[in-house]
């Protein structure tokens, strides 16, 4: 492999581990991407090589039947199978990220009933914020749990599920307190499960790119769960539940950038070294060169960022500072360094021949895909303040 992301990883295990997840990238994924992609079909033998290797108990702690290993082992695992194919690494986005959450803050009944589960896996995971009236603001959702006795009545609708078609499990975000000031304190999530009354799947979204994974809508329709649903036994607590799980979704979007952007300048350099053009191979015009130079430097940074902003989150304290700028830094940077990869390649980068046009189409997801650019820069601002108080 031109790259070796392992490098950067300080644990020796973790990047082995790291190490022959790119190797299996190289030899079972890159050679089938494409055809899975430009298909849209969701590519089965692949998430079963994924599961095969443990990828999807990978932050399961150990007594739950987990591999319990480092956000900076994830963090090199989503690099790589992003460089194979992005949609891969958001197949286990969601499933990490909730399973994290339900491992922090559920209840001990909630990580028995769910975290075993979640390792082979026999559930996948789906994570439900956004709503059509709701986005970056996540505090300006609408929909509602109100408790009935026993149980819990939600209603409302959520968009851009991912994993919303095949999960076991959703984590919904919802209001048991509308009036709450702040609004946050209203917020509560709930471990939903599908085939309760009331609780639909919608469409799947035609999407521009992150093809092969599905993006779908839920309806909440008096979906009636009960109290033992609400994450971790607490109304009021669900915003931070969630905001924490983020993090750990912004570091798997950094990597994916890195990955992504990584595959983007292999492909670059080689075609550079062979095409010829007024005589020489264009890797020896100026032009060329520096343009190169350009993109090796905005990856090695962002994958040290992804890094430290990953060793961040293992130490146990609060990095909503690092995952930002990480995923503002990485995901920017990935929609740069494939543009700048076509350019090298000229017109023949536009052909669905090359993969060139799937990198054009699937970096965009990552600079709005867990908060956008702009929201990321607010969070970053928020925490500088924090950090130099007056």
């Amino acid at each position: 492999m031109a790259r070796d992301f392992a490098a950067d990883i300080l644990d020796p295990i973790a990047g082995e581990i790291v190490t022959n997840v790119g190797r299996w990238v190289d030899r079972e994924v890159k050679p089938q991407a494409s055809e899975f992609e430009h298909a849209d079909v969701y590519p089965d033998p692949l998430v079963k090589g994924m599961s095969e290797m443990g990828l999807f108990g990978i932050k399961i702690p150990e007594r739950y039947g987990g591999l319990d290993l480092s956000f900076e082992c994830y963090a090199g695992v989503c690099m790589e199978l992003a460089r194979g194919w992005m949609s891969l690494a958001g197949i286990i986005n969601t499933h990490v990220l909730v399973g994290y959450t339900i491992s922090e803050y559920g209840t001990e009944e909630q990580r028995q009933k769910f975290l075993p589960r979640l390792v082979e896996p026999e559930i996948r995971c789906a994570l439900t914020i956004t709503e059509p009236d709701a986005g970056s603001d996540a505090q300006a959702i609408k929909t509602t749990a109100r408790r009935d006795g026993d149980d819990y009545v939600i209603n409302g609708q959520k968009m851009w599920v991912t994993n919303g078609q095949r999960a076991g499990v959703y984590l919904a975000l919802t209001k048991t307190d509308p009036t709450a000031e702040p609004r946050h304190r209203g917020m509560s999530a709930f471990l939903v499960e599908p085939g309760i009354a009331g609780f639909s799947v919608g469409k799947k979204f035609d999407k521009l790119g992150y093809k092969g994974v599905e993006t779908t809508e839920l309806s909440f329709d008096d979906a009636r769960v009960p109290a033992s649903a609400l994450l971790g036994g607490k109304e009021g607590s669900g915003f931070q539940h969630v905001m924490s799980g983020l993090e750990v979704g912004r570091i798997n979007v950094a990597g994916r950038g890195v990955g992504l952007a990584q595959a983007a300048f292999d492909d670059a350099i080689r075609y550079a070294q062979v095409r010829v053009a007024f005589g020489r191979p264009i890797i020896e015009h100026q032009a060329q060169q520096i343009r190169l130079a350009e993109m090796a430097t905005k990856i090695r940074a962002a994958r040290l960022l992804t890094f430290d902003a990953a060793r961040k989150k293992d130490s146990g304290v609060r990095s909503d500072l690092d995952a930002g700028m990480a995923k503002l830094f990485a995901t920017e940077m990935c929609q740069e360094v494939v543009l700048d990869a076509m350019r090298i390649h000229g017109g023949v980068s536009y052909s669905k021949e090359l993969p060139l046009e799937r990198y054009y189409r699937d970096a965009p997801l990552m600079v709005i895909a867990e908060g956008t650019s702009d929201i990321q820069k607010i969070v970053i601002a928020r925490a500088l303040q924090r950090e130099y108080p007056v």
